[in-house]
């Protein structure tokens, strides 16, 4: 095994999501996609049947999931929310922050495998994530976005994340 594999940083909800996943792909998804392969062989001529093909590629799609998720757990790292250091942005806070033009926002920063920008989550690993990470309340952080632009952010609070 890669001694040199990333650590993933998870919050203990995002861990039990990860392997109610991984549960359901082994239990229900492998028998229901193997059903489909049965059911296929049974139309005949396999080099031209379709259904066939796209049951093979499900297969092929639900081995690699179970795969890439039992790689995840056996490296992950467990955010424990009560020992966070809320001097400074880390992943399992929540961060106030200013922009340049006075717009607040708030966002928790997470792990890669729980971002969902939408919803205020952002990784510790996207440009704002990564440039938040170790500031404290009255820093500012001049972050590089992928477009090219800059923008300035400045750290208004610091807490807890809900996750």
């Amino acid at each position: 095994m890669d001694t040199m594999a990333k650590e993933i940083v998870i919050s203990r909800s995002g861990l039990t999501a990860l392997e109610q996943e991984l549960e359901e792909l082994k239990t229900v998804r492998r028998k229901d996609v193997a059903e489909k392969i049965k059911t296929a062989r049974g139309f005949g001529d396999l080099s031209e049947n379709s259904e066939y093909d796209e049951a093979k590629n499900e297969q092929a799609f639900i081995e690699s999931r179970i795969a890439q998720l039992e790689a995840m757990l056996k490296h992950v790292r467990v955010i424990d929310n009560e020992d966070l250091n809320l001097d400074a942005v880390s992943v399992g806070s929540h961060v106030k922050i200013e922009d340049e033009d006075g717009d607040v926002d708030e966002y928790d920063i997470v792990g890669s495998t729980e971002a969902d920008p939408m919803n205020g989550k952002i990784s510790d690993e996207s440009p704002v994530g990564a440039g938040l990470l170790g500031k404290k309340v009255g820093e500012t952080a001049e972050i590089q976005l992928p477009n090219g632009a800059t923008c300035v952010y400045k750290i208004l609070e610091i807490s807890r994340a809900q996750l």
